[in-house]
């Protein structure tokens, strides 16, 4: 039973994040909210390790200032007592020139007392970074790799 109850939890955020309401969102985390997305920050300065809303609020604006439009499609939920885990494929849609960045999260949630205490996001930053950056990456790793003349 818990684990419906959380299930629908998460998803309730995730549509309330999605749709742009932070707000919304942030009532259903606990105070000291740990938002963890792993990615390259020298690329991506608003993404990897935030605490407390104040702190994940304005990662979440960053994001949301980015990026015009966000969809989400939820692939798979796996809901175990205060665990849930979902992956998903996500659509943004950047703000500086309308092109979509496309890719895939794996997101762990822990909830405390019915609210998300913790966020953990895994995503293929290699991948998002190619979009975000309009580069084919590993052609230019090919071309710069030893032995390459």
């Amino acid at each position: 039973m818990v684990e419906s109850l959380n299930r629908q939890r998460v998803l309730n955020l995730m549509e309330i994040f999605y749709a742009g309401d932070i707000e919304g969102a942030l009532a259903r985390c606990t105070d000291d909210i740990e938002h963890i997305a792993s990615g390259p920050i020298d690329i991506l300065p608003h993404m990897g390790p935030h605490r407390g809303k104040a702190d994940v609020r304005q990662f979440w604006q960053t994001v949301h200032a980015r990026y015009s439009e966000l969809r989400h499609d939820v692939r798979e939920v796996v809901a175990e007592g205060d665990k849930v885990a979902v992956a998903v494929r996500t659509f943004f849609r950047k703000r500086s020139n309308q092109r979509v960045v496309q890719f895939d999260i794996a997101i762990f949630f822990t909830l405390r007392q019915g609210r998300i205490a913790r966020i953990r996001e895994i995503i293929d930053t290699f991948d998002l970074v190619q979009q975000v950056l309009e580069r084919d990456i590993a052609a230019v790793l090919a071309d710069n790799a030893p032995g390459q003349d």
